[in-house]
């Protein structure tokens, strides 16, 4: 077997399994035997580039970084549709269709699904270009980031046309939205509001690698072009899934507006069980012939209308305003509820956000207030039930001390929510900052978890993540639950920890907005903890991607005695707080402030050493050509597209020779 034959093998088995895992939900082989194949190809396509192709599988990790998104024209405009809200509003739509239509009727029900709407142009049976709904005449190419959206076929099999439009909706999944927010609220930062929002939000993302981090899925439903394989749009959606686009099964096909009633209520009460948001059921004519007789408004297709469903929303009192510690130091306000049955489950409390919102709903203790839950996970109150508030009731003033240490609470300008500054006397941000800084992600310390950190803290013999350092077997044997073999696991885990590397350590101190990708980029910039503490808030802001509220919060941290004892205390422990010495020796600033681009197959060392020489000398390695790029450093069978660009540009394209003497 050739080795582009072997390329278009793992590129055929890994969009086959591919489909089969994220649109089927049959999974035929293991993660790790796919990641394996993923890899193998990634090394082929590296050590071969003159087989690249813009649609391989390897496309869905990302990489590609796009500053400013290109405004496309919509060949078929995207409209929107008209809603109803009744049973009544629908019947009168059936009425004006039945006027302007012969023949008997059929109608399409499809759930309405709360994302942000996509236009897939296919050519060939490969993904040519992804644009977003826009004003429906024109939206921003944003094929970067859905390529890596792996549910989206990259390549089609079956009858499909020659050249076609499909539209649908990127969403993101319940389950995925509540991790992405408990990583965010780990980190210290703000948790999103809504999947909707954060979905929409993702397709603007830069770098098409952040938005591969994120479980975004897309649900297909509309093909358009000038010659539909079909004579109806039921048949469509076959089609479409059999072409490998994930069409919802929920999709039903029914003979009058009784029946679509019928699927309207129960998935009314259905649409909690589903994965992901719904916020209607979206009704079509079923027939395309017709839909071409019925043809469009201004705004909206005659021949499809929307059933909104109503916002969860209950009534309940508000029985007390309590105040919840983050481990930054954030106070949330939280209602206690009478408890109450909400979107299939009971709801005893809902997030006030901060002073503000209370303030804007006038909410009180004792209030009748109405809680709803539609797009959010977490409940929230929109409103107040004045007739049944007693005259009496007092205004809510909020909180001026911490609920936990009695500290007096500060509110920066220009933040919306309190902040208790006892940094290290307040109990839940002691404790938060040692879970954080034992959790997976930063030292995943083995045999220690959140509750053990808690019985430690409470027992008095830690009061900072440091002083797990200084735990003997014998202090932790006393503790509840805590076995002979489970303390020797402890302190194991604790001595094991040591050896995680300087990005890690950085991201588990807890400084507030310093998360995973924003620690490894500090570490790499500064190479030891010592440098990042010396530098001024100008020193880091003019790093690539820190912002004024990075820069202040690390200067903040590193400005605090009690903080720097910690990081001394840690340095003698031997906790790995500077990059390895043998990296270093080889780290020089030589390419510093330098953007390049490799492409081609190079004699003298390979792709992945080219990146690390220029990663290592103080050079940043970009994936596309752009006008921020310096150099392009070209080997044999560089891709002609990257040659034009560049000298387009005016970059400045180098031989590997002319690079190696750029380092000697």
């Amino acid at each position: 077997m050739t080795t582009e034959e072997k390329i278009r093998q793992l590129r055929e088995e890994l969009n086959h399994h591919n489909y089969l895992y994220y649109v089927l939900d049959k999974p035929e082989i293991s993660d790790y035997d796919f990641d394996m194949k993923l890899k193998e190809l990634q090394e082929l396509e590296e050590q071969y580039p003159e087989y690249e192709d813009p649609n391989s599988p390897t496309r869905r990790v990302g990489g590609a970084v796009t500053k400013s998104f290109e405004t496309v024209v919509h060949q078929y405009r995207m409209y929107s549709l008209s809603n109803s809200y009744s049973q009544e509003e629908l019947e009168d739509w059936e009425k004006r269709v039945k006027k302007l239509v012969d023949g008997k009727l059929q109608y399409v029900c499809e759930l309405k699904y709360d994302g942000a709407s996509i236009s897939l142009t296919y050519e060939n049976g490969k993904l040519k270009r992804a644009v977003t709904r826009g004003d429906g005449f024109q939206g921003d190419d944003v094929t970067n980031n859905i390529k890596t959206i792996r549910s989206i076929p990259l390549k089609l099999k079956g009858d499909y046309p020659e050249k076609f439009d499909i539209r649908g909706e990127i969403i993101l999944p319940y389950e995925g939205f509540a991790k992405m927010n408990a990583e965010r609220v780990e980190a210290g930062e703000e948790p999103y509001a809504n999947p909707r929002n954060t979905a929409s939000g993702s397709l603007k993302l830069q770098d098409s690698a952040e938005v591969a981090r994120r479980p975004l899925d897309c649900l297909l439903y509309s093909i358009v072009t000038e010659k539909i394989p079909a004579k109806t749009h039921f048949e469509t959606l076959e089609k479409a899934r059999s072409w490998g686009f994930k069409v919802p099964a929920e999709a039903e096909l029914k003979d009058n507006i009784g029946e679509v009633l019928d699927y309207i209520n129960y998935w009314d009460i259905h649409r909690h069980d589903l994965p992901y948001e719904t916020d209607g059921v979206v009704v079509k004519v079923n027939d395309l012939h017709q839909q071409d007789e019925l043809g469009y408004t201004a705004k909206s297709p005659r021949w499809a209308i929307a059933y909104k469903f109503k916002a969860e929303q209950e009534a309940t009192k508000l029985k007390k305003i309590t105040y919840q510690v983050g481990r930054t130091g954030a106070i949330t306000p939280v209602a206690n509820l009478e408890p109450v049955q909400l979107a299939g489950t009971i709801v005893k409390r809902a997030s006030l956000h901060n002073a503000d919102q209370i303030a804007k709903l006038d909410i009180r203790e004792g209030d009748t207030v109405f809680v709803e839950k539609g797009g959010e996970i977490i409940p929230k109150i929109v409103g107040v039930d004045f007739t049944k508030r007693d005259p009496d009731t007092p205004e809510t003033k909020y909180a001026e001390n911490c609920p936990e240490c009695g500290t007096e609470l500060i509110r920066k300008e220009g933040e919306a929510q309190h902040y208790c500054p006892n940094y290290n006397g307040c109990p839940p941000q002691i404790i938060g900052r040692i879970q954080h800084y034992i959790s997976r992600k930063a030292m995943d310390i083995e045999g220690l978890g959140g509750e053990t950190v808690a019985l430690l803290v409470n027992a008095n013999l830690i009061e900072n993540y440091a002083d797990l350092y200084t735990l003997k077997k014998e202090d932790i044997l006393p503790l509840e639950r805590m076995a002979e073999k489970s303390a020797e696991n402890l302190i194991n885990g604790i001595e094991k920890s040591k050896e995680i590397p300087f990005e890690r350590t950085l991201f588990a101190l807890g400084i507030r907005y310093v998360g995973e990708t924003v620690a490894k980029k500090l570490a790499k910039h500064y190479k030891s903890i010592d440098a990042l503490m010396a530098a001024s808030e100008e020193d880091l802001l003019a790093i690539d991607e820190i912002g004024e509220s990075i820069a202040r919060s690390v200067r903040e941290f590193f400005s605090s005695e009690e903080n720097r004892e910690i990081i001394r205390r840690l340095k003698d422990y031997g906790v790995q707080l500077e990059i390895d010495a043998e990296l270093l020796a080889n780290h020089t600033d030589k390419l510093a402030g330098n953007t390049f681009v490799i492409s081609g197959v190079f004699e003298k060392v390979s792709r992945n050493e080219l990146k690390k020489m220029i990663e290592e000398n103080g050079g940043k390695v970009s994936g596309s050509i752009s006008g921020k790029t310096d150099y392009l450093v070209a080997g044999e069978n560089m891709g002609p597209s990257k040659l034009a660009k560049a000298e387009k540009l005016g970059t400045n394209i180098i031989s590997e020779d002319e690079f190696l003497k750029m380092l000697s």
